[in-house]
């Protein structure tokens, strides 16, 4: 058994007794890396010196019983700076980019003895669903390695599922952590908008956009998650509510829990392989004493064209300061100032990219930000009145996390609407800055693994942890290991 299949307090425990040691967590996960990733290609930048020089200093400091996460290696999406480590965003024009600071989540994380393994494959600067518009390749799916590890966080998933590393972060603007989750099988969580510090992720949609926690097991994200939330001072989005140890939701009893169904979430273009695995999750959970009841959340069905031109939109603000000036990718053979700015620009963006641009400021233009902008910002706020209306009465939503399970590499990359379509499930919670997670729910009968979602109520993600912890202790599902198959590279 692989130390990294272990679950974090036992790590804990072991690490604290001598019984193995910092060293032997990253040379393990260094040896897998190596071992796996020219199959997955689910890191950009492997940190291996630095990463083995730290857990020897902690080796030596030794690891105290109130560290709880310390020694444990972690991997961060490559939209999160990291000090002197390159950091791209899978694209191009920030491929020789070091920064000079940590973002805040690292800043916390490694300030809790967490040791970066590196920065891990993504859609170029987050925009897509597969991981396939990355500058460096796209990652495969452990699973299938034929087949998409889902994104824009597809390498952080496949990296965890795979056993490269014991967690990793992602960013999520419109279900980039949940929906390769639910791709990988494991669990991954988006916490409420907020919650955790945006210092230092660098910008999709700023008013989507939050950082969260990717592993094979709940509980070890509740760790994770409590350690790296709270104000900071630097992000004046983040908020001032208290952080509570999510740990203690962990192992508490679900009974009566008030769980909403949206019929929408089960309609056409769903996979029916995909339904009959969540329609079994929410047995279990009303096995375990959760009342089901089914809803109506009649403003999601506009959820995908208001996201993509409000998300394009902030996207095409944010992505002005790649200039080719101040840092990143700069065109040779220019004449003047503008021949840099859009040569720099046209040889550095990916084709995805660009359309996003092109779109959000055709939306924010003069002749149509009222027809476009204006008219999706209105129907942002009849989504977030949906999900409040339910949640009002209700402790959480459930229902599939994608359409489907992870498809084929190639498949409909050249298709950008099928591919926006695959955020069709997750995209509201975004809309409504409610937390949401993507927990497994078994598999398809390809053996690829299917996700269900779990919503809940601004800052309640307690009840996540809550809920999905007891389904994950009556389902096992985490004990499945990925088949590796496919594959010929």
């Amino acid at each position: 058994m692989s130390l990294l299949d272990k679950d974090l307090e036992t790590l804990h425990q072991e690490l604290v007794a001598g019984d193995i040691k910092a060293t032997d967590l990253v040379e393990q996960s260094l040896d897998t890396i190596e071992q796996r990733d020219p199959q997955l290609n689910a890191f950009i930048t492997v940190n291996a010196q630095q990463a083995l020089a730290d857990a020897v200093a902690l080796d030596e400091k030794g690891i105290k019983a109130e560290d709880k996460l310390a020694g444990i290696p972690i991997a961060y999406k490559d939209n999160i700076v990291t000090k002197n480590i390159l950091t791209t965003a899978g694209s191009k024009i920030l491929n020789n980019f070091e920064p000079v600071y940590d973002a805040t989540v690292v800043e916390k994380l490694s300030q809790a003895g967490m040791i970066n393994l590196g920065k891990t494959n993504m859609d170029e600067f987050a925009m897509g669903s597969s991981t396939e518009t990355s500058y460096f390749k796209p990652t495969h799916n452990p699973w299938d390695l034929d087949r998409v590890p889902g994104g824009s966080s597809g390498g952080s998933a496949a990296a965890v599922a795979a056993g490269e590393v014991f967690a990793a972060l992602g960013s999520d603007t419109g279900g980039s952590i949940r929906q390769p989750s639910a791709y990988n099988g494991i669990f991954g969580i988006k916490p409420t908008y907020g919650r955790v510090s945006r210092w230092g992720l660098i910008a999709f949609g700023s008013s989507f956009d939050q950082i969260g926690v990717m592993t094979k097991r709940v509980k070890d994200s509740a760790y994770i998650l409590t350690a790296m939330s709270g104000k900071d001072t630097k992000d004046s989005t983040s908020s001032k509510q208290e952080v509570p140890d999510f740990t203690k939701f962990v192992g508490q009893d679900i009974k009566g829990l008030r769980v909403a169904v949206p019929n929408e979430f089960f309609g056409d273009g769903i996979d029916e392989e995909v339904k009959t695995q969540v329609e079994k999750g929410l047995k279990v959970l009303e096995d375990l004493g959760a009342v089901i009841d089914h809803v109506q959340l009649p403003y999601t069905k506009y959820a995908v064209p208001a996201y993509y031109v409000l998300a394009s939109s902030e996207a095409s603000s944010n992505l002005q300061r790649f200039d080719g000036i101040r840092y990143g990718y700069r065109a040779e053979d220019v004449k003047n100032l503008e021949d840099v700015y859009v040569k720099s620009r046209s040889e550095g963006f990916g084709s995805e990219v660009k359309r996003r641009i092109m779109l959000g400021t055709f939306a924010l233009s003069a002749g149509f930000y009222d027809a476009y902008f204006n008219k999706a910002a209105k129907v942002r706020t009849l989504i977030k009145q949906d999900y409040e209306r339910v949640l009002a009465d209700h402790d959480l939503i459930v229902g599939p996390t994608s359409p489907d399970t992870a498809f084929k590499i190639g498949a409909i990359v050249s298709d950008p609407l099928k591919l926006y379509y695959k955020d069709i499930l997750t995209i509201s919670s975004n809309m409504a800055g409610v937390p949401s997670a993507s927990v497994p729910a078994g598999f398809d009968s390809k053996g690829l693994p299917v996700g269900m979602q779990m919503v809940a109520k601004r800052f309640d993600e307690g009840t996540i942890f809550k809920a999905a912890a007891a389904f994950e202790a009556a389902t096992k599902y985490y004990e499945v290991k990925p088949s590796f198959k496919g594959g010929a590279r």
